[in-house]
């Protein structure tokens, strides 16, 4: 099969990211002595930087990882949680029904920089100063702005001039978006980073106490004295069309640690496939798979029709369960064994057809009845094929919108995510996904140079629901790294960027991988497809009745037969869809080799390795 780039292989080291710099960041670890998780977390500080429109010091991060020398596996949260102040009666009492998804209202407590550190303290061997250099020099000798960064600031820029000048004087030049191919500097956030890394390093007598110094600068020292600050003294237009101050502030802060947690995992074709907990969408990965092991897929072409139409409809049940059961275990009880066991998906299974389905139907594991939050059905007559109807909202009470609703200024967000993933000739391996603190999401807090996340807008303002909002707890979110075992050993970490997509991307690449013998550049690069049959995570939370995204370099025979299927079918550019990272162990008669690749979309991410 055609491939953009080789799968590289060898037997040292490998690391992928979506940003070459933060490749090198990483793999600049692996040659100085450093191991998988050192690699991961410079690679991870170093997007912070580079990739400012996906990720950054004010997000969120979910880490899967195995450490070879005792053999497990663990998940770390960095998911930040919600502020106290973030109730339903208050933002009610601002007049809103949906938390916006921008601005400051949106705020968690920013989860990744704990999480980071949490990795490097007990798994990695290097020292705060190396990992966190790289990302302090990009952000103060500057990176190449890419045609993705140029694009988003673009589409923000007016707002960032007539609203959040903040924003503006940290991501405009002369007023305008930097120019593609020039150098983009922050040296704000280059003073932040080493601010950190200095009071760290004065407070820390040894490697493990300097970086539990960082974590405390962070969250109880001057960052988190910003935040607080920024969010009682300012206020900002968001996308309710309304100017906003934040309801974060520094007892949140200092109140939050990241946690380690077991992963949830799912036993498939001889493999252990590990994912973050139903606070994450993770286990809906694990749900497709539980119903796709009544199919055939090796018999089916793997860009035809009857292969894509599968994954999407177990997409579509998977998807429903997610909206009804999935939330913050600590305060739901997630029937997450029932979701994940044969008979229930043995019965799910009975509802996929041959015809794409337009209900939105979750099961009731354990004897549960579910009901969903009031979403809105987006376009639900138009385009629709004939005999088809509303689908099937279990109790919701929904509204229908038009294509054409009007957005505020501060209303549109492409912000996405980031994935990087690592392994050394030790067998350690990790796989992160960090996301959250768009450039275009929230303005930049001053004197800090970055801005917070808007993860709360994954929350529902209507009360009994397991991802309704509640002070303290941690939103329903997106984000899924994976991470697989075989035999006990860790054999492949990969991810996608994407929101509500990711674990239907990711699944493609990883079903053609193990299925059709697909080598992992093969699986990336190969045509990619998803279904927005599903109310979305992020604001304002529509819902698109059989819609589904197809690369355009499927077969048109594809193509056609998904529509007379019933699918809603939108041809997309054909590289606009995944944007997988990986790496893999391969056990040979001569030893380990190792694997990475990385998608050629947008021409960002690289994979490095020898």
């Amino acid at each position: 099969m055609f491939t953009t780039r080789p799968e590289i292989r060898g037997t040292f080291g490998m690391v992928s990211s979506t940003h070459y710099l933060a490749t090198m960041a990483g793999w600049s670890m692996l040659e100085r002595g450093g191991n998988a998780f050192d690699a991961a977390v410079a690679a991870g500080l170093a997007l912070q930087v580079v990739h400012p429109y996906q990720n950054g010091p004010g997000g969120d991060l979910p880490i899967i990882l195995h450490d070879a020398t005792s053999g497990s596996t663990k998940v770390i949260c960095g998911q930040g949680v919600a502020p106290q102040n973030a109730t339903i009666d208050n933002f009610h009492n601002l007049g809103l029904d949906l938390i916006p998804g921008t601005g400051l209202l949106a705020a968690c407590v920013p989860g990744a920089f704990g999480a980071w550190m949490l990795l490097l303290r007990n798994y990695g061997v290097l020292s705060l100063e190396d990992v966190m250099q790289p990302a302090i020099d990009y952000a103060q000798k500057g990176y190449a702005v890419v045609p993705m960064m140029h694009s988003i600031i673009e589409n923000v820029a007016e707002l960032f001039r007539s609203s959040w000048p903040s924003s503006a004087n940290t991501y405009l030049v002369n007023g305008k978006p930097p120019k593609v191919g020039s150098f983009h500097k922050n040296q704000i956030l280059s003073d932040t980073f080493s601010k950190i890394l200095i009071e760290a390093k004065n407070k820390g007598s040894n490697r493990e106490a300097v970086i539990d110094a960082a974590i405390k600068t962070f969250y109880e020292g001057f960052v988190a004295e910003e935040i607080d600050r920024f969010c009682r003294d300012t206020e900002w237009l968001d996308s309710s069309g309304k100017i906003h101050g934040g309801l974060l502030n520094g007892q949140d802060m200092a109140d939050w640690r990241p946690s380690i947690e077991p992963a949830s995992t799912y036993e498939y074709e001889g493999f252990q496939v590990c994912k973050p907990g139903p606070w994450s969408q993770g286990p809906v990965f694990l749900q497709q798979l539980a119903l796709l092991k009544g199919f055939d897929l090796s018999s089916m072409n793997p860009v035809g029709p009857e292969f894509i139409h599968t994954q999407i409809e177990c997409a579509k049940l998977a998807l429903a369960d997610r909206e009804a059961w999935y939330g913050d275990p600590k305060v739901n009880n997630v029937p997450l064994n029932t979701l994940l066991t044969e008979k229930y998906n043995d019965e799910r299974r009975k509802l996929i057809t041959d015809k794409a389905s337009m209900e939105f139907t979750p099961g009731e594991p354990d004897g549960l009845r579910p009901k969903f939050a009031d979403f809105q059905i987006k376009d639900l007559n138009s385009n629709l094929p004939a005999g088809t109807g509303e689908p099937n909202t279990s109790e919701s009470k929904n509204k229908v919108i038009e294509s054409s609703e009007n957005q505020s200024s501060a209303g549109l967000s492409d912000g996405d995510t980031v994935h990087l993933d690592a392994v050394d000739q030790q067998g350690n391996m990790v796989a992160c996904m960090p996301s959250g603190g768009w450039l275009q999401s929230s303005p930049v807090i001053p004197n800090l140079g970055f801005c917070l996340g808007t993860r709360a807008q994954m929350f529902w303002l209507q009360p009994g629901f397991f991802s309704t909002l509640s002070p303290g707890i941690r939103p329903r979110t997106t984000l899924s790294p994976t991470l697989v075992l075989k035999d006990e050993a860790a054999i492949l970490a990969f991810g996608s960027p994407g929101g509500d997509a990711q674990d239907q991307w990711a699944l493609s690449m990883f079903l053609r991988h193990i299925h059709h013998n697909m080598n992992l550049q093969e699986a990336i690069d190969a045509p990619n497809f998803h279904t927005d049959h599903l109310p979305s995570s992020f604001y304002p939370r529509t819902f698109q009745p059989g819609a589904v995204k197809v690369e355009n370099r499927l077969p048109d025979k594809t193509i056609e037969e998904l529509k007379k299927r019933g699918h809603r079918v939108e041809s997309t550019d054909g590289w606009s869809l995944g944007r997988m990272t990986a790496v893999a162990r391969e056990k040979t008669d001569n030893g380990w080799i190792l694997k990475g690749a990385a998608h050629p979309r947008f021409q960002e991410a690289y994979a490095v390795g020898r």
